[in-house]
């Protein structure tokens, strides 16, 4: 997945904060008046859309003569998958994942816990102590998956012990 640019980051806020997961989308006409304090021609950010389109960040859809835009995935998706690109830089995924476990709130500890746990209880057999393991209140966004990070790297412990541990 691509990094996105300043103004590609300023586009995609206003898609996610803007368009619901229901709606049709936005026009180009919509997104440059979002973003009204930088002063950007409706050309500039109409060629945004179309790059951020051809890298599969948006979807567009044909409303007369105009186009209709929306992100392809959630942000919490795009923020997943950079990390997981960032883990596929080289290097031990192992230690890095232990070393982001270690950097984390305890907030935010409880909510990768109960997500690790969620994903447990869905790959291990039904038992008494999958079935009764503690909903976390706020895990909703979890839902929003991105591909499996196990998925085609074979080879590659799925277990993050030691980060469990803390």
């Amino acid at each position: 997945m691509t990094r996105l640019g300043e103004l590609e980051r300023a586009v995609m806020d206003v898609l996610w904060d803007t368009v619901p997961g229901t709606s049709d989308g936005t026009t180009v006409r919509e997104v440059a008046d979002a973003l009204d304090g930088r002063e950007l021609a409706y050309t500039t950010v109409m060629t945004v859309l179309d790059r951020l389109a051809g890298k599969g960040m948006v979807r567009r859809q044909r409303e007369g003569r105009a186009w209709r835009y929306r992100a392809a995935a959630t942000r919490e998706a795009h923020i997943a998958q950079l990390m997981l690109d960032a883990l596929d830089l080289g290097g031990s995924r192992d230690a890095a994942l232990v070393r982001f476990a270690r950097s984390v709130t305890g907030t935010e500890a409880e909510v990768l816990r109960a997500a690790l746990a969620t994903e447990a209880a869905k790959s291990a057999p039904a038992t008494d102590a999958a079935r009764s393991a503690p909903a976390t209140a706020g895990t909703g966004a979890l839902t929003d998956r991105v591909e499996d990070p196990r998925a085609g790297r074979a080879g590659q412990p799925a277990t993050v012990d030691e980060a469990t541990e803390r």
